[in-house]
């Protein structure tokens, strides 16, 4: 285990305890209570709150000179969730942390380290696949961090990773990737797949519609010889850890045609460090580098070929072709 990243899986491990909490106490038994919506129409839980509140709180322990770019912030606490489910999320954090906690600290540290213009930035996303989690499907907790606008190390916690009972953890650092149980034990090194027939391929896409064009997705496949492979769908960034991993080969994220939508950092940093220390292949659909040097947004880029190194080129060779 990686004394630098030690703080952050502790973080990790603490928010999943608490996004399973709430999935069990409030999503179940009543979802109005738990969930709210953004100005985009996007769903946020106490759970997104608390996740990101026990995250930052590390960060400001023990990196307290670091920026942090964040999915939610204070504001939208305020305004979008009622005082007594404020104070539902302060006792949640409590009950994780074995401490009293106040709604004053929850907001503290929702905000910490943010509009910061650090060398190292975290990039947030508390529940990454938000609308799985509510629906008890798959999510994950992403941390990665930035150094001067480059994805170099990256956490996630998968709570419904199928391969590990209780799910696991992945994480990055110095050009190595690991697996271990979101319960603990022992780290085991990861790396992509070598497969390359396409009846062996298995490629993995978002669930929802909106995210990504799946009537495109599949023209790449055909234009790439690859309509033979298998294609299954799940939420979150678990996508990216299941191509560093050899457990799927393809990460398709790509864009309806004549969208305008910028994809927020925080959605894919994490992924990306992960995959490129495994030695998988990160690119953008003309097969350039994806830009995090530009705030909060990936505002030069318009989607992700992700994939094990002996079929990405074949991948982008089909991608580039198609007017996006």
């Amino acid at each position: 285990m990686s004394i630098f990243l030690t703080p952050i899986f502790t973080a990790v491990r603490q928010a999943a305890a608490l996004c399973q909490l709430v999935q069990q106490k409030y999503i179940v038994a009543d979802q109005q209570s738990s969930i709210a919506e953004k100005l985009d129409a996007e769903p946020v839980t106490l759970a997104d709150y608390g996740s990101q509140a026990l995250i930052c709180r590390a960060i400001s322990q023990t990196f307290p000179d670091d920026g942090v770019i964040a999915e939610e912030g204070a504001q939208q606490f305020r305004e979008l969730i009622l005082e007594p489910h404020q104070q539902e999320v302060a006792q949640l954090i409590g009950t994780i942390l074995q401490t009293s906690v106040t709604v004053e600290d929850v907001i503290t540290w929702l905000d910490y380290g943010q509009n910061r213009d650090e060398k190292r930035q975290w990039v947030i996303d508390p529940i990454d696949g938000t609308k799985g989690f509510i629906a008890l499907r798959n999510y994950a907790i992403a941390i990665g961090l930035l150094n001067q606008g480059k994805p170099v190390a990256g956490v996630m916690g998968t709570p419904g990773y199928a391969a590990i009972d209780g799910g696991a953890i992945f994480y990055a650092q110095d050009s190595k990737v690991y697996r271990e149980s979101l319960k603990g034990g022992t780290a085991q090194a990861i790396v992509p797949s070598q497969r390359t027939d396409p009846a062996s391929l298995i490629f993995v896409e978002s669930v929802e519609k909106s995210h990504a064009s799946h009537d495109t997705m599949a023209e790449v496949r055909e234009m790439a010889g690859m309509e033979s492979a298998q294609v299954h769908r799940l939420d979150s960034q678990e996508k990216y850890c299941l191509v560093a991993c050899g457990d799927a080969d393809v990460y398709l994220r790509l864009p309806r045609s004549g969208s305008t939508y910028q994809h927020r950092i925080w959605d894919h940093a994490a992924g990306v460090a992960i995959v490129e220390a495994a030695g998988g292949i990160v690119s953008d659909v003309d097969g350039s580098v994806l830009d995090f040097s530009q705030g909060s947004t990936l505002a030069r880029n318009k989607g992700m070929v992700v994939a094990n190194p002996l079929i990405h080129s074949k991948l982008v060779e089909a991608t580039s072709k198609i007017n996006f």
